[in-house]
């Protein structure tokens, strides 16, 4: 077997939270794995489901008026009234706030995603898993600065029982049954063409 094989108990609804980590104009510039449009699309996205879901979230930046500005405008405004909690640690996990916010959600189950994926997304994952939770890194709703930072940062994860995901996969995981009355909304949060087509024709088809 696998050293570093981890196959923790699927997400759901009541034990799931999303970290989101340094989503900030300055960092987001520099990112050259995902364009910039396809990065905002799926973070948005990303929070938009889990707000379908009921997902604790919880949000940071790392020296907001000094180094790399607010989290980018289309994330403050999916997040009406979020506190981001702006740091100096490299690690998020190192300020006690944020620990404290992360904690405060009584869930074990911690979806990360940040930029840059090996620093701000990586770091608080990993410790995560030192301090008992399951965690998951959302890989396309972070961005890094190339692509060696992107290879070795998952590789890193995997080794320290980080699960990498893409965010659709792990919010439909939670969303759990495609009857439910939240699926329209998850999927159509998730900006999936193809989900909004099939949508559009069963509302043809009932009408």
């Amino acid at each position: 077997m696998n050293e570093y094989f981890h196959n923790p108990q699927p997400l759901n609804s009541e034990n799931a939270a999303v970290v989101l980590v340094d989503h900030q104009v300055g960092l987001m510039t520099g990112v050259r794995d995902y364009s910039i449009a396809e990065l905002k699309h799926n973070v948005v996205g990303l929070v938009k489901a889990a707000q379908a879901l009921n997902l604790p979230i919880v949000t940071t930046t790392t020296s907001a008026e000094t180094l790399w500005g607010p989290a980018f405008p289309e994330l403050q405004e999916a997040l009406p009234g979020q506190s981001f909690i702006d740091r100096t640690t490299v690690n998020a996990w190192d300020d006690p706030r944020v620990e404290a916010a992360i904690r405060a959600t009584g869930r074990k189950k911690l979806i990360f995603a940040g930029v840059s994926l090996e620093v701000c997304a990586a770091f608080p994952a990993m410790r995560a898993v030192r301090e008992g939770f399951d965690a998951y890194v959302a890989v396309d709703a972070s961005g890094t600065f190339n692509m060696t930072k992107r290879e070795t940062g998952i590789i890193r994860l995997t080794q320290s029982g980080v699960v990498t995901a893409d965010a659709s996969s792990l919010i439909v995981e939670i969303l759990g049954d495609n009857a439910s009355p939240k699926a329209q909304e998850v999927y159509t949060a998730l900006g999936m063409d193809w989900a909004t087509l099939v949508g559009q024709v069963r509302a043809s088809a009932a009408a």
